[in-house]
């Protein structure tokens, strides 16, 4: 892609995202995602309904009346923000490729992290480490970042979330909130996950396209894998053809639910056929309401 081109790729995602951050997730996102712990701020006189175990007894011995400590969330988080780059994220029979979903979705939670004042990170991973982006703060960072994923070429096609959760466990050493985007079509990944969210606040975000699990009837349909390159030829308009595939899916899909539930990770299912604002707006109250 030309330079031009990118810059101007760039600034359209820019565009589309800071507006959908500021119209709808920053004073969600900042709800939804606890500070690091309370900070002492100030000492002001008691007020009726304070707590008693916030009284600071050598300030009301000095003064003759009481005093309460202040105390306020310490905000400051870093976000990291996991992107599957593998060949499966080429997929996409809608408005957009699972690749383009997850561009977006990075934008707007890494746009929602500055706006709070947090720090955002990129991690791109295929079932390598392809970029490793530390979290930092500021508006050029981001827009870096949206441009890392935007010109980044994958080396590999294939996926190794396990072995991208083991690399952010062990370079990450404080707490912070990973979000995972990825379709999740892989396996072994279970441990990693319950070990990582053991540390950090994990949270999947699983990307999907309606005709992954609804085969269309359009006849003989040659399906080639991305990340194998192995291909078959599916007869769409057999009934039993498209149930198999339907049961396989559903099952896939169970399985990868029970996983994040195993291992206490919050999951989002986005489509690239649907707006999907709403989904994240309503995961983002959900977390707020277990607040």
């Amino acid at each position: 892609m030309q330079t031009s081109e990118l810059l101007k790729k760039v600034r359209r995602i820019e565009i589309r995202t800071r507006g959908i951050t500021r119209q709808l997730f920053s004073g969600e996102y900042h709800s939804a995602f606890k500070g690091r712990g309370m900070a002492f701020s100030e000492v002001r006189e008691y007020q009726e309904g304070d707590e008693i175990r916030t009284i600071d007894w050598n300030v009301t011995a000095r003064f003759g009346h009481p005093y309460v400590k202040v105390f306020e969330e310490e905000r400051e988080l870093s976000v990291i923000i996991a992107v599957d780059v593998s060949a499966s994220g080429l997929f996409g029979t809608a408005k957009q490729s699972k690749k383009d979903l997850a561009i977006e979705i990075a934008a707007v939670l890494a746009f929602s992290a500055i706006s709070n004042n947090d720090k955002a990170g990129l991690l791109l991973f295929s079932d390598d480490i392809e970029l490793f982006v530390p979290p930092r703060k500021g508006k050029s960072h981001i827009l870096r970042i949206i441009r890392d994923m935007v010109e980044h070429t994958p080396k590999r096609t294939r996926t190794n979330i396990g072995g991208s959760l083991r690399y952010l466990t062990n370079a990450i050493k404080k707490k912070c909130i990973v979000f995972v985007v990825s379709d999740f079509l892989d396996t072994e990944f279970e441990k990693a996950l319950r070990i990582a969210s053991q540390k950090h606040d994990v949270v999947a975000v699983n990307l999907q396209d309606h005709t992954e699990w609804q085969l269309p009837k359009v006849g003989l349909l040659d399906v080639i894998d991305p990340e194998t390159q192995s291909n078959a030829v599916i007869d769409t308009s057999d009934a039993a053809v498209r149930k198999q595939w339907k049961k396989w899916w559903h099952q896939h899909s169970a399985h990868v639910t029970q996983t994040f539930q195993k291992c206490g990770v919050d999951s989002i299912d986005l489509d690239t056929n649907r707006p999907w604002t709403r989904e994240l707006m309503r995961f983002f109250k959900k977390r707020e309401s277990r607040r």
